[in-house]
């Protein structure tokens, strides 16, 4: 099932051209009911309504370091830190924006902002302290992730180790177009993974490369405790702007299109733009401490 959430906030499923609408006040919801959800009988035309983000999560957990080929492409240019592959953090759900919501470029807090496109895991049903091989019992679905991230920012908080506010600045999180349900993803370690910018590629990959499997990765995180609904990430590939011979002819800047895709989940669109055309005023002062 592609579940989808939509215009003033309904919950549906695409079949071919059409949006089902579905009897649940969120996609959430649907998870915490076991997706025994039945239609209301309302039919829409995908292209008459506009997608939202999938879901509202209650949790957001974000995983790095989990494709080698990342880390060895930022070590290549002395960038990247040591990043041990269990390494999570939490996501700010009030940064998420779904499919052609607009990326805003914050020119007061960066002038260094990357793409990282990343397979998102939805938990569809709540668990703690459970092994690998419960984990498939607890996956519902999976959705394209553009993990925004703000590389001058990031580079100051991971001189103390840690970093979180470089990622979950306001529209940082695109998610979308749709969540396909578990059931139609027979192999979720081997879908292939791109992101465009102006059509030109610059990430291309595979979920097969991932250092630690998606069953390990959701056990792992467990003790953490899941509510149905909950996401959690798999780390980005290679490619990023930062890991560029040149990344300031790569960083987005508004006016770009970002296109992240991944095979059987869809196309993520966004455009980039900026403070003033987002807002109609002028960027305010960044506040800072020394």
């Amino acid at each position: 099932m592609k579940l989808v959430t939509f215009d003033d906030g309904q919950v549906g499923r695409i079949a071919d051209d059409l949006v089902l609408e579905l009897d649940t006040a969120s996609a959430r919801e649907f998870f915490e009911r076991g997706g025994s959800v039945p239609e209301t009988g309302r039919r829409y035309r995908l292209a008459d309504v506009r997608l939202r983000a999938p879901i509202a999560p209650k949790k957001f957990f974000h995983t790095a370091g989990n494709f080698r080929e990342h880390h060895e492409d930022l070590s290549r240019v002395n960038w990247s830190h040591p990043v041990n592959k269990g390494i999570v953090f939490f996501q700010n759900v009030d940064a998420i924006i779904g499919p052609d919501d607009a990326i805003v470029y914050p020119s007061h807090l960066t002038g260094e902002l990357d793409y990282e496109l990343e397979l998102a895991v939805v938990l569809g049903k709540p668990g703690k302290f459970f092994g690998a091989e419960q984990a498939l019992e607890h996956i519902g679905g999976y959705l394209v992730f553009n993990d925004i991230t703000a590389r001058d920012i990031q580079r100051r908080e991971m001189e103390s180790g840690v970093f979180s506010f470089s990622k979950a600045i306001d529209t940082f999180c695109p998610l979308g177009p749709y969540i396909l349900t578990a059931d139609e993803v027979p192999d979720p370690h081997d879908l292939d993974m791109e992101l465009r910018v102006n059509g030109q590629v610059r990430q291309k990959s595979n979920t097969s490369r991932m250092s630690v499997s998606i069953p390990q990765l959701v056990a792992y995180h467990s003790p953490q405790c899941y509510s149905a609904g909950d996401l959690i990430t798999t780390g980005t590939i290679a490619g990023v702007a930062a890991s560029t011979e040149d990344p300031f002819a790569h960083y987005l800047k508004p006016g770009d299109v970002v296109e992240a895709e991944i095979e059987k989940l869809g196309v993520l669109r966004n455009p980039v733009v900026s403070w003033e055309d987002a807002h109609g005023t002028p960027a305010p002062a960044a506040e800072q401490w020394r």
